[in-house]
């Protein structure tokens, strides 16, 4: 393809306005069911006119060309571990070999000749441990999606490291600076999604408590890993599993976990990975994330403790904090209705509608459980008039939370423009970096990837708002973003205002 990107994105402005204007061959190019397209979509059209299936596999092609081997060989491992498949087959496709050489890279890829032949000169290769091991490579790669014909060639694989001596009981370090163990059954199952080596990973001895597998078995949104995890023997205990889905409002999973074991009052403060826990004991989680009124009996009835206390908050007080009707009669219905507190009442008033005026709270003086009730309440739907009163009493509403992210980074990471629009107008510090190393650009771009609720949220609506504050955009950014629509706004984004975007 003989045009540049910049004559491309050209071209998708122009359609831009001609379709705008009404223009009937603009339309018909579009397709007339497009009555509110997206920057991203005239991408979309003008990358399927020149002949590729959508824009982000466009740009790779003009961005990979002038690439070297090494980094088009990291770019590769990229595409295999965030699941961009169309990047995986495209850069394979203008360099076939480039995995040659690389062992790493030839597990990733279920390139079963080249493993056995390269296990045949060195057997030893089998045996490399960590992030730059063999078993790591294999579990946490995403290759096996979109083509169910590659599973036989992924387990004989791993049937090849077995006999060579690798370990399934292997692990990688969390990050940079956080030397916690991820397990390569965790690569499998609660990372890449791929139950099928997970199964193979536990049928030849991976330790199902690892102390992460369960707990994010319950955040896939079925029962296939949280199933095969139970039947080998994981055991609920210390895992939180039953705490995280409620997260999920699912009945299911906290039926089966009940029922291999789990204590509805058992909550670890301990840190696993190197982070404190997400959840908190299960009637106070349940009130914070919203649970429907067939949770909150399914836990009562299994016997969880209303007399339970967390961080200075009462089950009833925290309830009526965070606004759950449902299980303050639940209570009430139960004689355990608690006297509240000066602050809780303030907030329950704040949660039920307005609150009379001279009302503040004093949040140095705030119980711990709520510190971040502002953050907490932010992706429950239906809660701006309840953002907004939070504020109006004294609430904090720029505090960073325990894996310090702000309010702002959270609406971001849950794609919820409205109250990232809201939370804007408070003039937060968008110059926060959380735990993670992350800012407030990729911190959303992580949600995008990752947010459970990420089909039906507003990712790139976050992007525009934040980007129009004029935050800086890196260039490492625009390339890397794992989600098409995603990049494709990026990568407009930073041809249309060059001056914002830095080296990074």
């Amino acid at each position: 393809m003989d045009k540049s990107l910049n004559a491309l994105r050209r071209e998708a402005k122009l359609l831009k306005k001609q379709h705008q204007a009404g223009e009937d061959a603009a339309i018909r190019r579009m397709g007339n069911d497009a009555v509110r397209p997206r920057h991203a979509d005239f991408l979309h059209c003008i990358a399927v006119e020149n002949g590729f299936a959508s824009w982000p596999l466009l740009k790779l092609v003009h961005e990979t060309r002038g690439m070297d081997r090494a980094a088009r060989a990291a770019r590769l491992r990229h595409a295999l571990f965030a699941g961009q498949g169309w990047g995986v087959d495209q850069i394979l496709a203008e360099t076939p070999d480039l995995a040659a050489g690389d062992f790493a890279l030839q597990v990733a890829l279920y390139d079963l000749p080249a493993v056995q032949a390269a296990l045949a000169k060195a057997p030893e290769l089998a045996q490399v441990r960590g992030a730059e091991g063999p078993m790591v490579s294999l579990a946490f790669s995403q290759h096996f999606k979109g083509d169910s014909a590659r599973e036989a060639d992924m387990i004989a694989v791993a049937e090849a490291l077995l006999a060579h001596g690798a370990d399934p009981n292997d692990s990688r370090p969390v990050g940079a600076g956080n030397a916690a163990p991820l397990s390569v059954l965790y690569g499998a199952i609660g990372r890449a999604g791929n139950m099928a080596l997970g199964q193979w990973l536990l049928d030849h001895g991976a330790d199902p408590n690892d102390g992460e597998s369960l707990y994010h078995a319950t955040e896939l949104g079925h029962h296939r890993g949280l199933d095969m995890l139970l039947a080998a023997g994981a055991d609920p205990a210390g895992t939180n599993a039953l705490l995280r889905a409620l997260d999920f409002n699912d009945h299911l999973a906290v039926q089966k976990l009940l029922a291999a074991g789990a204590d509805v009052n058992e909550f670890n403060a301990e840190e696993v990975g190197g982070e404190a826990p997400w959840t908190i004991p299960a009637l106070h989680q349940a009130a914070r994330r919203g649970c429907d009124q067939k949770m909150i009996d399914l836990l009562l009835d299994a016997g969880a403790d209303p007399a339970k206390t967390y961080q200075g908050a009462g089950v009833y007080g925290f309830a009526r904090a965070f606004g759950h009707s449902g299980l303050c009669e639940a209570l009430e219905a139960r004689g355990l209705a608690q006297t509240l507190s000066e602050p809780e009442v303030i907030l329950a008033a704040a949660a039920e509608g307005p609150v009379p005026a001279g009302r503040y709270i004093d949040t140095g003086k705030l119980p711990p459980a709520y510190r971040d009730i502002f953050r907490m309440i932010l992706p429950l739907p239906g809660r701006m008039d309840h953002l907004r009163r939070l504020v109006e009493v004294g609430i904090e509403y720029d505090r960073p939370d325990a894996e310090g992210l702000t309010p702002v980074q959270a609406a971001g990471w849950e794609g919820l423009p409205e109250v990232m629009e809201y939370i804007l107008s408070l003039r937060p510090d968008l110059s926060h970096v959380n735990n993670y190393g992350g800012t407030l650009l990729s911190t959303i771009i992580h949600g995008a990837e990752n947010c459970p609720q990420r089909a039906e949220r507003d990712h790139i609506a976050c992007l525009e708002l934040a980007l129009n504050t004029g935050v800086a955009l890196p260039q490492n950014m625009v390339g890397m973003a794992g989600d098409g629509e995603v990049a494709a706004f990026l990568a407009a984004w930073a041809k249309a205002r060059p001056g914002q975007v830095v080296p990074g």
